[in-house]
């Protein structure tokens, strides 16, 4: 009998300890999330410039792929959902860091064809337009760029990553109301409606007018051309048989682009460039890219030691006057990002040299700006608008900072009717940055993927899309998070200044009208510029908490678990 009871009283105390294990067991996620933002993540999280591409690069880690694999399904993804911003018909900068803390870059933007038109940039346009004519079209890497990411970082199968979009292209999608409220622009559906994009019925019904609300937008010939890409690899665009056919569609255009273009191309992969930023470390893509305008920028305005309080007041005013300032320094010197291949390999090291930002530093004035030849007197390249962003983080700590482009809107408006391909217009990015281009040279670009490491581990990545517009859009979100104290949604959808190519200072509406004042009193010329397309799209990770913010301004969403 006394050893019955022992053994009840034994059983007893067993049975309340494993009650005391389980309950601190269910605590703790409840104790860990109480410190993490509302909507957070706990494992991994995708930023895309949809809901339904967010979701898409989201399933795919859920199902054991890495941040890469998601990257290239929320893209893919993004060629359907919003096509007027990239394709596999343009090219992209991937900035990775794996979990050891090793930061590459990925460059595959498009190249100069072997058999550019000469004197071609006689043809620039000398004011802002959307620029259409086959001369444009640049190399396409996208897919030979998707191929070595996924060979160095993927983990599911490459056809997997295909899936999802395959299914959208054949069996359509409601238009986005985004993409109805850009068609809807006066400008862009001209654009689009002089196009065969609308004569082959791709973004026009059969009354040759731009699909609207309640329509279906569907690219069938594209599924085809996917389908066969994820069963045959990169190759089946480089060397096959849907090679044959885009170049044999953009030669009838008048285009230059030959097999030989498409076989030679080369993924360029690199370090990426790394510069430090108060206690927080910078990690850029190299020029041709233009992470190192971003980081003049940040450097420059580092110097003014920026806090919650520069928003009050007067303070605001001359925040902003600085930041103007440190722009139209940086028009002055896009010109010096120049593909190093084929050009001075430290044109734009200068860049991100402590003394230069100093100097510059010591050239703001408090109390006015100055004529354009102050600046420099560098003829800065006319504005440009497109491009997409993808940042995905998974749970194995792989980050990905990827920015996308056919470059302006729907870039040359040439529609490849054999594969559905819808064509850069890559060429238009040397103009007013060059004087030549060579076979083979990437032009300069705004393009910007990069990626934040603090000291106590905090990750940050961060890129835009908007042409000309995605330098002022990620430096003013990353100012507003990191030195304003502002959360990174608030930092994202802050209204933007945008100093144009004339160094004309442009508002975002419902940009605070008191401080537009204020700069006025301090000369600066207002500008009237319309196409505020500036999307930032961030993914952070900070104390075991991940937070994901897709740009509003795109109807974006972000997705995680």
């Amino acid at each position: 009998m006394a050893r019955w009871r022992l053994w009840l009283v034994c059983g007893f105390i067993a049975a309340c300890f494993i009650c005391a294990v389980a309950l601190v067991l269910l605590c703790i996620p409840s104790l860990l999330d109480r410190g993490c933002p509302s909507g957070s993540f706990k494992r991994a999280a995708v930023s895309a410039d949809s809901q339904r591409c967010s979701d898409i690069g989201r399933n795919v880690l859920q199902q054991g792929g890495s941040a890469v694999d998601g990257a290239i399904a929320a893209l893919l993804c993004t060629s359907v959902v919003n096509p007027q911003s990239m394709g596999i018909g343009g090219g992209s900068i991937f900035t990775i860091r794996d979990k050891t803390g090793n930061v590459k870059v990925y460059n595959f933007r498009e190249t100069v064809p072997q058999s550019v038109k000469p004197n071609l940039l006689n043809d620039c346009p000398t004011t802002f337009k959307l620029c259409t004519g086959s001369q444009w079209i640049g190399v396409p890497g996208e897919l030979r760029g998707y191929e070595a990411v996924h060979k160095q970082y993927g983990k599911l199968p490459w056809a997997k990553l295909f899936e999802p979009t395959i299914a959208l292209a054949r069996e359509g999608i409601t238009m986005p109301d985004f993409l109805i409220k850009l068609l809807n622009n006066t400008m862009v559906k001209s654009h689009v409606e002089k196009s065969s994009l609308c004569s082959l019925q791709v973004l026009c019904n059969k009354n040759k007018t731009v699909l609207g609300k309640g329509e279906t937008l569907k690219f069938p010939k594209l599924a085809e051309t996917m389908e066969t890409i994820a069963e045959q690899g990169a190759d089946a665009f480089y060397t096959g048989k849907i090679g044959h056919d885009l170049i044999q569609d953009i030669q009838a255009a008048g285009g230059t682009l030959k097999m030989e273009d498409l076989k030679s191309f080369q993924v360029r992969v690199e370090d990426a460039w790394t510069v430090p930023l108060g206690s927080t470390q910078m990690h850029i893509p190299p020029p041709p890219a233009g992470g190192v305008l971003l980081a003049f920028i940040l450097r420059l305005m580092k110097e003014f030691s920026l806090t919650p309080n520069s928003l009050d007041g007067d303070q605001k005013i001359l925040m902003y006057h600085h930041y103007i300032e440190a722009l139209k320094f940086a028009n002055g010197q896009r010109r010096s990002i120049r593909d190093p291949v084929f050009n001075n390999r430290k044109s734009a090291d200068h860049l991100i040299d402590p003394s230069f930002i100093n100097r510059i530093r010591s050239m703001i004035s408090s109390n006015c700006t100055h004529d354009n030849s102050y600046y420099n007197n560098i003829k800065p390249p006319s504005d440009h608008i497109g491009t997409t962003h993808v940042s995905v983080l998974d749970e194995d700590g792989l980050a990905v900072s990827a920015t996308s482009t056919i470059n302006q809107l729907f870039g040359v408006t040439l529609y490849s009717p054999q594969t559905g391909i819808i064509l850069n217009n890559e060429l238009t990015d040397f103009c007013g940055r060059a004087d030549s281009v060579r076979a083979g040279e990437q032009p300069p670009s705004s393009m910007t993927p990069v990626i934040f490491e603090s000291k106590s581990g905090g990750l940050l990545l961060i890129g835009g899309s908007g042409g000309s517009m995605i330098t002022t859009a990620v430096a003013l979100s990353i100012i507003n998070h990191l030195w304003l104290g502002m959360n990174l949604k608030d930092a994202i959808a802050a209204p933007i200044v945008f100093v144009d190519s004339s160094n004309a200072v442009n508002f975002e509406p419902e940009f605070d009208k008191s401080v537009e004042n204020g700069l006025s009193d301090l000369g600066h010329k207002a500008g009237e510029w319309k196409y505020f397309l500036n999307v930032v799209n961030a993914v952070e990770k900070e104390k075991g908490c991940i937070v994901a913010v897709s740009d509003k301004r795109k109807e974006g969403m972000s997705s995680g678990y």
